[in-house]
């Protein structure tokens, strides 16, 4: 009420420094009751209570929205924690992989090599065997050949030498000499 005092002066100033008018026909006095009128009206019909109501419901709207924010952040950085805590362990899981996957190469490399030995070893002595067989085998060819050049060679020798009466004698002396050894 001291407001409308306070205003109610202002009025009655300001009207005194114009022409001196009649209190009745100075336009701010009913503009001065006016708003005496709407202001208890608006006192009497508890738009003040709704006006602090409504600002106190807007506050607390705000303070829920805030403790929403508060709690969303919370669980973000929570998720966030979660998904870094994953992303270590995928990390890991990774790394574990690469490095049992590089074990396996090398296993495998070294089992590679092995064999490779082991291959090329076994074809060495196969190879070494049949150089072995063609040698002998050519020794056994290279012996009949000489053995057949040696029988021509002691055929012509004994013709020349002996005459038919003394391939005769020698034929029949070894015929003989069968007979004893085979009896």
């Amino acid at each position: 009420m001291i407001s409308l005092a306070t205003l109610a002066a202002a009025a009655v100033n300001q009207a005194a420094g114009h022409e001196s008018v009649g209190l009745f026909q100075d336009t701010s006095f009913y503009v001065l009751i006016a708003f005496i009128i709407v202001i208890g009206v608006f006192a009497r019909a508890g738009v003040h209570k709704m006006i602090v109501g409504g600002l106190d419901k807007r506050a607390q709207k705000i303070a829920d929205e805030i403790n929403e924010a508060r709690k969303m952040r919370e669980e973000a950085q929570e998720l966030l924690a979660s998904y870094q805590r994953r992303q270590r362990e995928a990390e890991e899981e990774a790394a574990a992989i690469i490095d049992a996957a590089k074990k396996d190469a090398k296993r495998l490399a070294r089992e590679a090599k092995e064999k490779i030995a082991e291959q090329t070893e076994r074809r060495a002595r196969a190879a070494e065997d049949k150089i072995a067989r063609a040698e002998a085998q050519a020794i056994s060819e290279v012996r009949g050949q000489t053995a057949d050049l040696a029988i021509e060679a002691a055929r012509i020798i004994i013709a020349e030498r002996m005459d038919g009466g003394a391939q005769n004698a020698f034929i029949d002396r070894e015929i003989a000499g069968l007979r004893d050894k085979l009896n």
